[in-house]
Order: structure tokens, then C-alpha cells, then sequence
């Protein structure tokens, strides 16, 4: 069973789809779920969904870790064609997980309790991102 899930961002962030994986695998059994993002700048996790100032902290880590290529820090990269934050969204995915896998129970997927899957947007401008998925049932 395969299927894309469309996620609309507001730029930098970590936007969920948890609910719109669980929707699609009720009913599925048991299996794995894979899913990757079809970009090379964005990445994906399965972080924290209670405290949203954990998304803010991890984005502004990210931005630390990587600031954009008009820092004095990163004046020797070479890929800046679509803005100062072309090339360290490549890096921030590069860091990052691009696919993710969850165990899957009764059509419910095994994530804990304070867990929720999120596309992790690393450009400045929104964009319309794309994940495939696969369930691969057990039985």
C-alpha cells in the first residue's frame, strides 16, 4: 500500500502529519511504515508534539549549527544560486533524517506517548513539499 502525503510549510519549521499518516494506516493491520521526503532540502523526525517551544529550539539549534551562507562563517560555499539559504538547507538534510520507519499495530503506529512525526522545512519561503509511503504489512 503507497500513497504521498502533500505538506503545505510556512518556511523554516517543523510542520506535523501525524495525523494524516495515522488516517491512511487505520484499518492497515500489522507492518512498517516508511516514509521519505522527496526534496533535498527538507528532512523529516519523529520528535516531541506536546511543547511546540521544543520545534522552536530545534530550529533555532539548526540555525546556529548552520546559519545562512552570507555568515562571514560560511563565505566559501559555492552553491547560493537560489538565496544565502540554498546551500544550508542541503546541509541541515544532510544532518537530518530524509526517511523515517515506525512499526505499525492494528493500523496504529507504534510511536510513544509524547511523539508525533514532522516534516522538517529548512528553506526560508513556504513551500509544498511531498513524502511517499509505503505500509508494508506483516501478514
Amino acid at each position: 500500500m503507497q500513497t504521498e502525503f502533500v505538506i503545505e510549510t510556512r518556511g523554516p519549521g517543523l510542520t506535523e502529519f501525524t495525523g494524516e499518516v495515522a488516517g491512511w494506516l487505520a484499518g492497515a493491520g500489522d507492518g512498517l511504515v516508511t516514509l521519505m521526503v522527496r526534496h533535498t532540502s527538507a528532512s523529516l523526525l519523529i520528535q516531541e508534539n506536546a511543547d511546540p517551544e521544543v520545534r522552536t529550539d530545534l530550529v533555532a539549534y539548526l540555525d546556529r549549527l548552520v546559519p545562512p551562507a552570507d555568515h562571514p562563517s560560511l563565505a566559501y560555499l559555492r552553491h547560493t544560486y537560489e538565496g544565502p539559504d540554498d546551500m544550508p538547507a542541503h546541509i541541515k538534510a544532510a544532518l537530518l533524517p530524509v526517511s523515517l520507519q515506525v512499526p505499525v499495530a492494528g493500523g496504529r503506529m507504534r510511536l510513544g506517548t509524547w511523539q508525533g512525526i514532522y516534516l522538517v522545512e529548512h528553506r526560508r519561503a513556504p513551500h509544498r513539499r511531498t513524502v511517499a509511503a509505503l505500509f508494508q504489512s506483516t501478514r
